[in-house]
């Protein structure tokens, strides 16, 4: 059996194969920050892939407007968007500027071990953007 394909122009995803290996990980979606898909799952519908990126870009910014207002503090940046449901978390967190990582992990999910595999992807895709543009390629795989 073949690996699905994946459908996303100018392929993201490689930065969550990584996450999507931790256990009770079901999706994932890189997008940028108006909204557009940059990666997903491959399982992913292309569809829900697409909404995902859509309603994040609104809540991420929908955060950033409520936690400048409630700490009185015009730069205050959001590290992280965590919505637990009854079934699981839904956990995004900004990747560069403008970029972020969101995914969703059912209710066996080890939050430390998912929280640190975040980070360390955010690393890797901060010096993935930071490398001259000839030595990207979609072979670039995350750790």
């Amino acid at each position: 059996m073949t690996a699905p394909q994946r459908t996303v122009p100018n392929d993201m995803s490689w930065v969550l194969d990584p996450l999507l290996t931790l256990p009770g990980v079901r999706h994932g979606v890189v997008l940028t920050a108006d909204g557009m898909v940059t990666g997903a799952s491959p399982e992913l519908r292309r569809e829900a892939a697409e909404g995902t990126a859509a309603m994040m870009s609104a809540l991420q910014g929908a955060a950033r407007a409520v936690a400048r207002e409630l700490s009185g503090e015009p730069g205050t940046r959001v590290e992280q968007v965590v919505l637990a449901t009854d079934n699981g978390v839904v956990f995004a967190v900004p990747a560069g500027e403008d970029t972020v990582l969101a995914l969703f992990a059912d209710t066996s999910c080890e939050m430390a071990a998912l929280t640190h595999r975040v980070q360390l992807q955010v690393a890797t895709l901060a010096t993935w953007a930071a490398a001259p543009r000839q030595h990207r390629g979609s072979g670039i795989r995350g750790s």
